[in-house]
């Protein structure tokens, strides 16, 4: 299907644009209140905010916390090899390549036409941004870094969502196997997932990010934590030491504060909940109705 544009806007405002792709209707609609800055809907869940004047202004929450995340990791400043496992419209990267200049980034997308859409409209090339973005599907690309080039990367963030909900095969000790052969010592695992009461799905994934990393920690507005209403949570791995003082820091700092949960109390999270395996795996729960879908 090709691209509509909307004839109603004024030819000198943003115009938002929609096509089909292999995942659902895809929207590109420009803020009115922001000059520069695009949301990307997908079957209008609202999937990624690009803002092309000022890549490091990060709109949702839980990117954001991504954001510190990557902040927080080792000499400020310093480039970091990396692969993103989801692209929607590349938010992070643009962050990374922002904040951290000279970082060598791979971006894996399974929807060809959604990528097409996003570098059409809103290209990420530029002097000395090193970004990467091919179509692919994500644990087959892990797989192949993990078997040629282990021991290669800073950071993996996964950020894989079909629909509302992160398969299943993204979800288990296999997976994040391939995720830690990946990673060069004292790297950093990122995965961004979404869960509701009763918690059943984060407490298995806390499990499992245990059950490969030595260190970890789970990021979540304290809500979430107490399953009271469904939200983001992102869980963090590194086979060496987590900046969590000063991640936690940064997380309290903002307007939506978050929690980090780490060592005794993510084990009790994870109490008596067994890793997820390839043969236990299943997608993660669909949000409630109207969780995220705008209008």
């Amino acid at each position: 299907m090709s691209e509509t544009p909307d004839p109603s806007s004024p030819p000198d405002e943003p115009v938002p644009v929609a096509r089909r792709t292999d995942l659902g209707q895809a929207k590109l609609l420009p803020d009115v209140d922001h000059d520069g800055g695009w949301l990307l809907t997908l079957d209008d869940t609202p999937q990624s905010y690009v803002d092309l004047g000022d890549p490091s202004h990060l709109e949702f929450e839980y990117v954001q916390r991504l954001g510190h995340l990557v902040d927080a990791l080792g000499e400020p400043g310093r480039p970091l090899d990396a692969l993103h496992l989801g692209g929607g419209a590349l938010t992070v990267p643009r962050y990374l390549a922002a904040t951290r200049p000279g970082s060598r980034q791979r971006v894996v997308e399974v929807d060809g036409p959604l990528l097409d859409l996003v570098e059409r409209h809103l290209p990420w090339h530029g002097s000395g941004v090193d970004i990467t973005a091919e179509v692919g599907e994500a644990r087959a690309a892990l797989a192949v870094t993990a078997r040629s080039a282990p021991g290669s990367l800073d950071l993996v963030v996964a950020d894989v969502f079909h629909g509302s909900r992160t398969p299943g095969h993204l979800t288990s000790v296999e997976f994040l196997r391939l995720a830690a052969a990946a990673l060069r010592p004292g790297g950093c695992y990122a995965a961004n997932l979404a869960d509701g009461p009763p918690l059943a799905f984060a407490r298995a994934q806390a499990a499992t990010l245990l059950a490969v990393f030595p260190q970890a920690c789970l990021v979540a507005e304290a809500p979430v934590l107490r399953g009271r209403r469904y939200g983001n949570i992102l869980l963090v791995g590194s086979d060496g030491p987590l900046p969590v003082e000063d991640l936690a820091r940064r997380l309290a700092s903002d307007i939506f504060p978050a929690r980090l949960t780490e060592g005794t109390g993510l084990a009790a999270f994870a109490a008596r909940t067994p890793p997820v395996t390839d043969a236990t795996a299943t997608d993660s729960p669909p949000p409630p109705d109207g969780a995220f879908s705008i209008g």
